[in-house]
């Protein structure tokens, strides 16, 4: 479970229902089906006009990506083990790592290492890898596309809200006390909208944009690490050069590591 996800749901829901309370207003005000189904049904049918079928059957998976925790190793850890491949490859050439590749999880990092192993120039093996991320980041675009805009259509649907309500609201001026309640309601649109739109659909697209671009980084790596293989670079030399992918603190803390390890 992405905690981030969790934690920052719970605090918007917080920050509307005790803002509400605090401003004097019953939460029993938001149950108004009008508006629900003005904003919700609205905005799902909206995005369903919006984006081919074949990509609309993809938000349940994406919703899985917004609410799961991203399963990356560490960037030094696979900084690490580029280390130790390039001193095995060194020592008893490229065809030694064959034997590792049983022990990748990684589709990515495996197709990069086979055709490294099987002898592909340095060229190749850039241009390959770098059109499966472009491809990669294209889905990934088109996902989080989805959600930016719902966030769109949400807020726009919560004026169209509030204005029917208030046609219905101004149809019977007859009584004043049920026209203020009309009116009343008629807004609970706009709070739909305004609250779907901002705390829930822009940043489910941000999370999914996030996630992309922390992907790519790591993917950028390991494609600087299997070319730094394949030119028969030392492996220490591999660990000065990634590590400029990690934070300052980190990539301090790694190379110091490094260098003691070397020591001992």
């Amino acid at each position: 479970m992405d905690k981030t996800s969790l934690i920052g749901l719970i605090l918007g829901l917080i920050a509307v229902f005790v803002g509400m309370v605090l401003k004097g207003v019953a939460i029993t005000s938001l149950i108004n089906p009008a508006a629900i189904v003005i904003i919700i049904v609205g905005t799902i049918g909206a995005v369903t006009i919006a984006f081919p079928t074949n990509e609309i059957k993809k938000v349940p998976t994406l919703f899985r990506v917004i609410f799961k925790e991203q399963q990356l190793k560490s960037n030094a850890e696979i900084i690490s083990m580029f280390s130790t491949w390039a001193d095995l490859a060194r020592k008893e050439g490229l065809l030694a790592l064959e034997t590792k590749l049983d022990e990748i999880q990684d589709p990515f990092l495996k197709n990069g290492m086979t055709l490294a192993i099987d002898g592909k120039d340095t060229d190749y093996v850039r241009e390959v890898l770098t059109e499966e991320i472009e491809a990669m980041e294209e889905r990934h675009r088109l996902g989080a596309s989805i959600f930016t805009q719902a966030g769109t259509y949400a807020p726009t649907l919560g004026v169209l809200g509030a204005v029917v309500g208030l046609i219905a609201a101004l149809a019977d001026m007859s009584d004043i006390d049920k026209l203020g309640h009309a009116i009343s309601s008629a807004f609970v649109a706009t709070l739909l909208g305004i609250f779907t739109g901002y705390v829930l659909w822009h940043p489910f697209a941000n999370k999914l944009k996030r996630k992309s671009q922390q992907e790519v980084k790591q993917r950028e790596l390991m494609i600087e690490g299997i070319l730094s293989i394949l030119e028969g670079e030392a492996p220490r030399e591999i660990e000065t050069k990634l590590s400029s992918y990690l934070p300052v603190v980190e990539r301090r803390k790694f190379l110091e590591e490094g260098v003691a390890g070397e020591e001992t």
